[in-house]
């Protein structure tokens, strides 16, 4: 199977030949990170296997949050933590949407307006649960990831939020849940949304750089009622912490051409997509973010710092409900053991070689 860091180590010489000069220095350092992943550049761990006690030397992950080899660790201990802080009752996947005429602007000034967009849209969701005609909180909890990419890499910046069905009132310590098919109107979030941003734009100087009509039109908010947070979580957590693609979606590379496997949105049919191996690490790069940005933010009750413990949260739910309420489930697979692949038995790490020490122990 083709994978992206075959991809990177064959054709990225070439792209960094013609681009360095012009392209960001983070991106520079991911194809750098790519490149040597799994090599002796990322130094060496020597496991043993405790059923035949032969030893196994492997190269070890580069660990930068950008590579789809690297993070599946990180991506399991985050979703075994979200699941059980899980609360129970109904929940739903709001999705907030920028103008395909805005993300010129915003890949221009990545730091600047991700980080934007989250205070926009958490406002919004804020601002409406409040009003009694929806919920009547003032302490929704809910928590956000970005996202970057479509089905083909192309750039499309937008934020996935997960939201229990309705919010904590601190006036008079009860939770005043939403109605379980529908949590804020829309329309109503995509103004509030748009308004704030403009507002923060304005707050930046950046504002005149952005088209008029970007303004004139509505901004995208979806609502969808999902019932318990697991299936949400278990579609998020591959991308908390990896970036737009996974090696399963590569179906081969030939000619200098990368082919690649997606679907429609609406559509369960299988398309291919043919990528110029120089233009496919175009699009894959243009999903890098700036260095040390958080794309994953937790809001209200949900954020460690709030002070609500989750569990008086819970109990309040369960209080509104009359304890009929389906409780949240927190199983996942278990772990798989590395084993020998000459005996099947389980290895055990012995030592680690940092990369400038490989030599020396080979020699």
């Amino acid at each position: 199977m083709t994978t992206i860091n075959e991809i990177f180590r064959t054709f990225g010489p070439e792209y960094l030949e013609r681009y360095a000069k012009v392209m960001p220095k983070i991106h520079h350092k991911v194809i750098d990170a790519i490149i040597g992943c799994r090599t002796e550049v990322c130094g060496l761990a020597l496991y043993q296997c405790e059923k035949c006690s032969q030893f196994h030397r492997v190269y070890r992950s580069c660990g930068n949050r950008h590579c789809p080899t690297c993070q599946h660790h990180k991506t399991r201990q985050w979703l075994e933590k979200q699941l059980k802080r899980q609360l129970p009752g109904h929940h739903f996947l709001l999705t907030f949407t920028v103008p395909e005429k805005l993300r010129r602007f915003i890949r221009k000034n990545q730091r600047i307006a991700y980080s934007a967009l989250f205070k926009a849209s958490s406002e919004a969701i804020k601002k409406l649960a409040l009003d009694e005609k929806y919920i009547g909180g003032d302490l929704p909890g809910f928590l956000g990831v970005l996202h970057t990419w479509g089905r083909t890499l192309e750039y499309h910046p937008h934020i996935h939020y997960i939201v229990p069905g309705g919010a904590l009132s601190t006036p008079d310590g009860l939770w005043h849940p939403s109605r379980i098919d529908f949590y804020l109107p829309v329309r109503a979030l995509s103004m509030i949304f748009k308004a704030k941003f403009r507002d923060a734009m304005k707050e930046t100087g950046l504002f005149d750089e952005i088209p008029s009509e970007i303004w004139q039109i509505d901004w995208n908010v979806n609502s969808q009622a999902v019932g318990g947070s697991e299936t949400s979580l278990k579609y998020l957590a591959p991308y908390v912490f990896k970036v737009a693609l996974s090696n399963s979606r590569i179906l081969k590379v030939e000619n200098r051409t990368v082919f690649l496997r997606y679907r429609k949105p609406h559509s369960h049919r299988l398309r291919t997509l043919a990528l110029e191996a120089m233009e496919f690490i175009r699009r894959f790069l243009q999903h890098v973010l700036p260095t040390g940005f958080m794309k994953v933010r937790y809001y209200g009750f949900m954020n460690p710092n709030c002070g609500v413990p989750l569990d008086r949260v819970s109990t309040l739910i369960e209080m509104s409900y009359g304890f009929n309420v389906v409780l949240p489930k927190t199983d996942l697979e278990p772990w798989q053991p590395i084993t020998c692949p000459n005996c099947g038995g389980t290895l055990r790490l012995r030592s680690l070689l940092l990369p400038w020490k490989i030599l020396s122990w080979s020699g």
